[in-house]
């Protein structure tokens, strides 16, 4: 039984070799597929299926484009934010890539293998916001029909859907197999 001096000691920096580290990454990339930029999924397969039967105008159809109204103003960035936050993104993923496989720093690779594709995630959201704007917009102000409205939207998002399925599937393959292989290489943690 291995002795606990203090919670640092505890909770280890031994990133691939701790169950907290998977759990986290387990948790993180199952959250992530609940929501569509924060639109429940249920709401976007209820919507898709009024679509394909043809019921422009019906309930979740428009249930979807209230919450599209309300989720979409979040995800906005002007282009002075939208700079910064990919100058500090970028400059801390960097450090972190350099850490962990420059200097083979443990923790900061498992911190760059996590957060690299949250970033990726973050960006595809943005580029999603930007992309359902105008058609909101447009049939908010009458000049695009509801239901041509509300079927590109749902296009779009099951199109952004299976895009964050593929990222999160490739970043946890991605993970396991670079931790199985740190955890090879360094079998005693160093």
């Amino acid at each position: 039984m291995p002795q606990f001096d203090s919670l640092i000691g505890f909770l280890d920096s031994r990133s691939f070799g701790t169950i907290w580290y998977w759990l986290v990454v387990i948790g993180t990339w199952s959250l992530t597929g609940r929501s569509v930029i924060g639109v429940p999924t249920e709401i976007v397969s209820r919507a898709r299926m009024a679509v394909q039967a043809d019921e422009g105008d019906s309930p979740t159809v428009l249930h979807l484009l209230d919450w599209l109204s309300l989720v979409l103003p979040r995800w906005r960035l002007s282009a002075p934010e939208g700079v910064a936050f990919l100058a500090l993104t970028g400059f801390a993923l960097t450090s972190l890539a350099i850490m962990g496989i420059g200097y083979a720093l443990e923790l900061a690779l498992a911190s760059f293998l996590l957060l690299f594709p949250l970033a990726m995630l973050f960006w595809m959201r943005v580029a999603l916001a930007r992309r359902l704007m105008p058609l909101l917009e447009a049939a908010e102000r009458g000049a695009r029909p509801i239901p041509e409205a509300a079927a590109e939207a749902v296009r779009r998002m099951v199109i952004h859907r299976r895009l964050v399925t593929a990222l999160s599937m490739a970043a946890v393959a991605v993970t396991a197999l670079w931790g199985a292989l740190w955890s090879v290489i360094h079998p005693y943690g160093f």
